[in-house]
């Protein structure tokens, strides 16, 4: 069976990344985006370029009826998606709790939490054996911050990965019969443009020398980490969080 990725918020950073090296893998690859159609079109160009199918579909992940259209178009594009790459997310500014405005705390929560449930549920009702699918796997983007709190900064964000981490483990029990596979690469100081946010440009210069292994992390790194977890190298691994972040 042709193996068909889905990668949400595919278009920059860590999946694009994911895309590549996916393709690179014998994928072809659904590349979802939310504004940036261009960026969208050039990891298209770079998926094909390496010899598999790709199509960008915009949607928007914290809307369920856009979730469940996007996966339409993929599986009518691509074939049947085999696997999830739960990505697309938002930082949400820098901004203590004591500043922190109700909508944006809303906005990261359905970004970064009820989208990965959408397409999760999506990927469960096409994937799962009981649905009549053939299993897969589904990877989340965490985040260090889940662990280590982003006080100060972020701790919005940082509530959101800690629940991305929880879902994880609940959902990789959830579906240990049903033939799908479920974990988390949770990501250091990563060098993406998410990162390097205007409202905080020095952060990676100012914080990556503090890292153990003395720099921050690329993308290409991140995404090793996810394909490998989507392989069959990974056959038994499921429920897991894999912490990638130089040792931070």
């Amino acid at each position: 069976m042709q193996k068909v990725v889905l990668i949400t918020g595919g278009s920059r950073g860590i999946g694009a990344a994911v895309a590549r090296l996916a393709a690179r893998g014998g994928y072809s690859v659904g590349v979802n985006y939310n504004k940036d159609a261009a960026a969208a079109a050039s990891v298209v160009a770079e998926v094909e370029k390496a010899g598999q199918h790709a199509v960008a579909v915009q949607a928007t992940v914290s809307d369920e009826a856009q979730v469940a259209e996007l996966f339409a178009k993929v599986t009518k594009a691509l074939g049947p998606i085999t696997a999830l790459v739960n990505n697309a997310g938002i930082t949400g500014g820098k901004a203590e709790v004591r500043s922190l405005d109700t909508v944006t705390l809303q906005r990261v929560f359905e970004t970064n939490v009820y989208g990965p449930f959408y397409c999760a549920r999506e990927a469960i009702n096409r994937m799962s054996l009981s649905s009549g699918g053939q299993g897969g796997s589904i990877v989340n983007i965490s985040s260090v911050a889940a662990v280590m709190g982003a006080g100060g900064e972020r701790v919005h964000y940082a509530a959101s990965k800690g629940a991305i981490d929880a879902f994880t483990l609940g959902l990789g029990r959830e579906l240990g019969k049903e033939g799908i596979r479920v974990n988390a690469v949770r990501p250091g100081l990563i060098d993406t443009d998410m990162n390097r946010s205007a409202e905080d440009p020095d952060r990676l210069a100012r914080i990556g020398p503090t890292v153990p292994m003395g720099r921050t992390g690329t993308a290409e790194e991140i995404a090793e980490a996810v394909i490998w977890l989507m392989s069959d190298a990974a056959r038994y691994v499921t429920g897991h969080v894999l912490t990638v972040s130089g040792g931070r």
